[in-house]
């Protein structure tokens, strides 16, 4: 009995991974609720001694000390208490040994489950109070259910739920493997505490820089800020504490050792350490690295910086989607405008003034013209109908500027030169150019044939009506040209 008692005492310890005390104190209660259901009434106050070494189980009764007794389960005499203690005094409460032979079967099965949510209550409670200070380090696991709602990790004594939201985009995982998160806190539910946990929060990154740099665990290095997009790219701003220590050397390590440990951890993100300073624009300058700066220019009232970057380097200080300007916001927590020097010199450069004479003035004048040619000026018609008229009576009075003042027609008509005219213009340079010809020629140009017989009809062949030959190798070509255009019309 002793050997059985305290053989399994031992092993539910070791099975729930609890301390024996808190064993213990979980079968006396259920040997509580067993005796009570059993062998005393419900209003009976009892407890119980479990000593396992010895292999006993004790069941005391309090009871009240009193002059008279109404309550036979609750008090006791005065006369009936002092044989127990002679020391008793009325009021005070003895714990009187009440311990049944045996407890039967409906008493031991309500003391198994007893015992069972006992110590259930007990884990949780423990691994409440194992896991609860550990908020904000890092833990590891390994994978045991994966979806797409969230990922389940096996730590040991419990079981931590990652959600998606704090996974880092891209990164596969799969069952088995095992993995660092960060702890972000322990909560309380009915079926035990739920550890939420993460890897794509910034105090990962934090926590990282700690394991792997020894002089930020010593306080030699602090971490001034962080500015994380997980799976993609983070920038970290450090300062030293002491003097003689470089900071950024320190998180790099030697050949790259440290930084190198950390991004393999991460799966590749990119990280950017940076050297904090108490300037803000030197530090907005350092946190725009590896972009070069030419000037910073700070609007405290409204926290907005404004910075001119050389122009081949604009598209590198706003980075892949505006990323590395958008960590250096958050890393300073002001508002970054990059603008290029090019840009900052045509803003700085003021704008012609536009003058009344230059713009305005002749718009104005145009249209006080239409206007007014519209309004006073008649139709033509009616202008021409008007001068008829007035000429051969009295003389017409003097038409206004605005009047005498023809538009220009928007699409000049064809002019068509009359052939009489272009054939003066032939003759005239066939004088200048041309020998003169005899008047005997020119008095029959055209030689008529005669008919022979009176019934024949006269035809008029080419050569009767070509014009006799002129000498000179000019004139030929423009009379001959002046006869053609004759002949056509």
């Amino acid at each position: 009995m002793k050997s059985d008692l305290f053989l399994a005492i031992t092993q539910l310890a070791a099975e729930k991974n609890l301390p024996k005390e808190v064993v213990i104190r979980a079968v006396e209660a259920a040997l509580v609720a067993a005796f009570k259901k059993d062998s005393f009434t419900a209003n009976t106050n009892i407890f119980v001694r479990l000593t396992p070494q010895a292999g006993g189980v004790e069941v005391y009764t309090n009871k009240t000390v009193v002059e008279q007794v109404e309550h036979d389960n609750q008090e006791i005499s005065l006369n009936s208490a002092q044989k127990i203690n002679p020391n008793a005094q009325i009021g005070d409460v003895l714990a009187i040994e009440s311990t049944p032979p045996n407890a039967g079967r409906i008493a031991a099965q309500t003391a198994k489950q007893v015992v069972m949510e006992r110590l259930h209550e007990a884990e949780r409670d423990a691994v409440y109070a194992e896991y609860h200070p550990r908020e904000g380090d890092i833990i590891s696991g390994i994978i045991q259910q994966v979806d797409h709602r969230q990922i389940r990790i096996d730590l040991g004594r419990a079981e931590a739920i990652m959600p998606a939201n704090e996974q880092i985009p891209g990164e596969r995982y799969r069952i088995g493997q095992r993995i660092k998160v960060y702890l972000m806190e322990v909560l309380t539910a009915s079926n035990g505490p739920q550890l939420i946990v993460s890897r794509a929060h910034p105090a990962m990154l934090r926590k990282l820089f700690e394991m792997e740099v020894p002089e930020i665990h010593n306080n030699a290095i602090e971490l001034k800020a962080i500015a994380r997009e997980a799976g993609y790219r983070s920038k970290v701003a450090v300062s030293s504490r002491q003097e003689g220590v470089d900071p950024i050397g320190c998180c790099v390590g030697l050949r790259g050792i440290r930084i190198q440990n950390i991004v393999a951890e991460l799966n590749g993100e990119k990280i950017d350490v940076v050297q904090w300073s108490p300037e803000l624009a030197t530090f907005i300058t350092n946190a725009l690295s590896p972009a070069t700066t030419v000037h910073v220019d700070l609007d405290q009232e409204n926290k907005r910086a404004t910075v001119i970057v050389p122009d081949k380097q604009l598209s590198l200080a706003i980075g892949k989607d505006g990323q590395n300007a958008r960590l250096t916001a958050k890393l300073t927590n002001w508002r970054i405008d990059l603008k290029s020097v090019s840009t900052a010199a045509a803003e700085a450069v003021p704008a012609p003034a536009v003058t009344r004479t230059e713009k305005t003035v002749k718009e104005e004048i145009s249209l006080e013209e239409k206007e007014t040619i519209t309004k006073e000026v008649p139709a033509p018609e009616a202008v021409i109908e008007t001068a008829d008229i007035s000429s051969s009576k009295e003389k017409a009075a003097p038409v206004p500027e605005v009047q005498q003042k023809e538009e220009k027609p928007e699409k000049l008509e064809e002019i068509t030169i009359p052939e009489e005219a272009v054939e003066e213009e032939l003759e005239e340079e066939l004088e200048e150019e041309s020998v003169p010809i005899p008047v005997a020629e020119m008095a029959a140009p055209f030689p008529v044939r005669n008919q022979t017989e009176p019934g024949e009809s006269q035809i008029r062949f080419a050569e009767d009506i070509l014009m006799p030959e002129i000498k000179g190798s000019k004139s030929k070509k423009r009379k001959g040209a002046k006869f053609e255009r004759t002949r056509r019309s």
